[in-house]
């Protein structure tokens, strides 16, 4: 199929602030550059219709969208951005649109794209915690029933390829695991990559199946049972509020970009942004998360102590040298001869 073009439509019309799209011009391993100018040995020709950089406007800018909706686009990848408004319940007026219906000069809602683009997809992508499960727009007490796009299509919803909805969380997304996901599909789709392997919660697993904590720069601290007290100090921060121990998320060992950041790395909590029951399973922000009190306090009187004055012993031990480095006439460093005069 060398001559396979795959299209990449991005709607980004949901709820949310752009935040996801902005993201993934970041991102370095692969660069969204790499993957548009075929720099990677493998990849289809990709066209990319995505409103952040295309360069065309207005009808012409959605002609393949609409292209795409009456299948004459295939195959393409359909990516949305943002939380999903339930129009359904909107008695007059619309809460999203995505370009003007030719025929009646209305908005169309991300729920009327999804209808008509998902079943004609090879797949599915929802970028971005607001996409992935709802996001901030979806907590409770919202006025516009927001939900994610596996909520809106069934989480057990397959691609006319066969694939399930594919989420890639974040708020914003970390850029690298984006592009990422897209060059696998991109190689799943020219038959040299297997079935993408997702969890439960339909995140690519080789992303999200170690928690925050297990990659934290901090973890050695909670080990130790040395939490910090304030921000600004170089301890855990589990009493500070963060969610680590528990949430799923590459970001304390990818860094945000080029390595470098992430949150704790950088004296943040996590406030789990990964995670569906984020943001109302998570609040209040800041204060200790369930159960960390009791974890930390056997930690921090009893385990940590008990650690650490362990380690102080044997950090003396090992951090001198050796007895036989000395200069001298005498060598002591216990060698023998293989043979003898």
């Amino acid at each position: 199929m060398p001559d396979t073009v795959v299209h990449v439509l991005w709607i980004n019309a949901g709820l949310s602030c752009d935040g996801d799209s902005v993201s993934l011009t970041a991102a370095q391993t692969p660069s969204i550059e790499d993957i548009a100018m075929g720099a990677l040995p493998g990849l289809p020709k990709v066209e990319f219709h995505w409103p952040l950089v295309d360069y065309k406007v207005g009808a012409d800018f959605m002609e393949p969208y609409w292209r795409a909706a009456e299948g004459k686009i295939d195959p393409f990848v359909l990516i949305i951005e943002g939380s999903i408004a339930n129009e359904r319940i909107k008695r007059e007026g619309y809460w999203t649109g995505f370009g003007n219906d030719p025929d009646t000069g209305q908005p169309v809602t991300l729920m009327e794209w999804i209808d008509k683009l998902a079943p004609k997809a090879w797949g599915v992508v929802a970028a971005g915690t607001c996409a992935t499960y709802g996001g901030i727009h979806a907590m409770q007490g919202n006025p516009t029933g927001a939900m994610g796009l596996p909520d809106y299509l069934g989480w057990n919803w397959r691609s006319k390829a066969g694939l399930p909805i594919v989420c890639v969380p974040g708020c914003p997304i970390q850029p690298d695991n984006m592009s990422e996901t897209l060059l696998y599909l991109l190689y799943q789709a020219m038959g040299t990559a297997p079935m993408i392997p997702l969890d439960d919660k339909l995140r690519p697993t080789w992303l999200f199946q170690e928690t925050v904590h297990q990659g934290c720069d901090r973890g050695g601290y909670y080990e130790e049972g040395d939490f910090a007290k304030e921000y600004g100090t170089r301890q855990c921060l589990v009493k500070m509020g963060c969610w680590g121990p528990v949430v799923h998320c590459n970001v304390t060992k990818r860094g945000w970009m080029d390595g470098i950041g992430g949150c704790p790395n950088v004296g943040g909590i996590c406030i789990a942004c990964t995670m569906p029951g984020f943001p109302d399973k998570f609040m209040p922000f800041m204060d200790e998360p369930p159960g960390s009190r009791m974890s930390t306090e056997l930690t921090g009187h009893f385990y940590g102590p008990m650690i650490r004055r362990l380690r102080d012993i044997t950090k003396h031990t090992v951090d001198q040298e050796p007895r036989w480095r000395h200069p001298g006439s005498e060598l002591t460093t216990g060698y023998r001869r293989p043979w003898t005069h």
